[in-house]
């Protein structure tokens, strides 16, 4: 897959200090192996499942040892120099201004205006996943937030969305729940000019701790939910949800030994009807 239009996911990667022993976890837990790590790039290397490039791992830049591991999601920009000025302009703010990256393309890193922080990507030669929405790839991605509104307004005048809020359902869990689907027009599969929904929006309640800072949370595809769970905690990693049943897939958040979260979820296990949604 190398058709990203504007706003759409179209890469993942994370800052780990002991990457011998990030590729080892994932490896195991989500079946990827590894290139070379380029040195002239801050020793980035790249993952690949099934032989296809799913996402990387970079060791802490010079000066950066003391920020936490964690995934970054970036979103795919045709400007990413026009793409961050709308950042600014509307209330997020710059961590890395737009920069290039050899012939691969180009990038600057970003914070919405409730503390989320995500990557601008406007492709080179480097398009993006080569594999999405299967097994060992990614597939979707969560902006959680205790901001709603200010993130929501944000991600509509940054990136060409439509919006979509889902109806509360008839249990327990879904009382109070606050959550939204953005959408973009086409491409990577969208034909005809269809929306398709590449984006969710969760607002953070009381069950979230204080000191948990708003992020996104990207999913990765596995054949068997609680299978990798259970590879997680055996290597060193925690649970922090489920694993649990939906209309989407059976999933479970997770968090890696070195603190970087991510969740998995198996699409083929689903249960119960597909919430409805209304445009908003």
């Amino acid at each position: 897959m190398t058709d990203f239009p504007e706003g759409a996911p179209c890469w993942a990667d994370a800052m780990f200090k002991d990457v011998e022993g990030a590729k080892r976890f994932y490896g195991e837990v989500l079946g990827w192996t590894f290139g070379e790590a380029s040195s002239e790039y801050g020793n980035y290397t790249q993952a690949y499942s099934d032989g296809k490039a799913v996402a990387a791992v970079v060791p802490p830049m010079p000066g950066s040892d003391d920020m936490p591991s964690a995934w970054c999601l970036y979103l795919a920009s045709p400007d990413v120099a026009a793409t961050a000025e709308k950042i600014k302009a509307a209330g997020g703010r710059l961590l890395m201004e737009p920069m290039q990256v050899g012939t691969f393309g180009s990038m600057a890193l970003a914070q919405e205006p409730s503390g989320a922080v995500f990557g601008v990507w406007q492709p080179g030669d480097h398009k993006g996943f080569e594999k999405i929405g299967e097994n060992g790839s990614y597939c979707w991605a969560e902006v959680f937030t205790r901001e709603p509104g200010a993130a929501d307004d944000f991600l509509k005048r940054v990136f060409p969305y439509t919006a979509q809020t889902m109806e509360a359902g008839d249990g327990p869990e879904a009382a109070g729940m606050d959550f939204k689907v953005f959408s973009v027009t086409g491409g990577g599969g969208g034909e005809g000019g269809e929306d398709r929904p590449v984006l969710g929006r969760m607002k953070m309640d009381q069950d979230f701790p204080p000191e948990v800072p708003p992020y996104i949370q990207i999913y990765f595809a596995v054949p068997d939910c609680d299978e990798a769970v259970s590879k997680t905690q055996k290597l060193g990693g925690r649970l922090q949800f489920g694993p649990m049943d939906s209309p989407f897939g059976r999933f479970a958040a997770l968090t890696d030994p070195q603190g970087a979260a991510f969740a998995v979820i198996d699409m083929s296990t689903t249960v119960g009807e597909m919430p409805s949604m209304s445009a908003d």
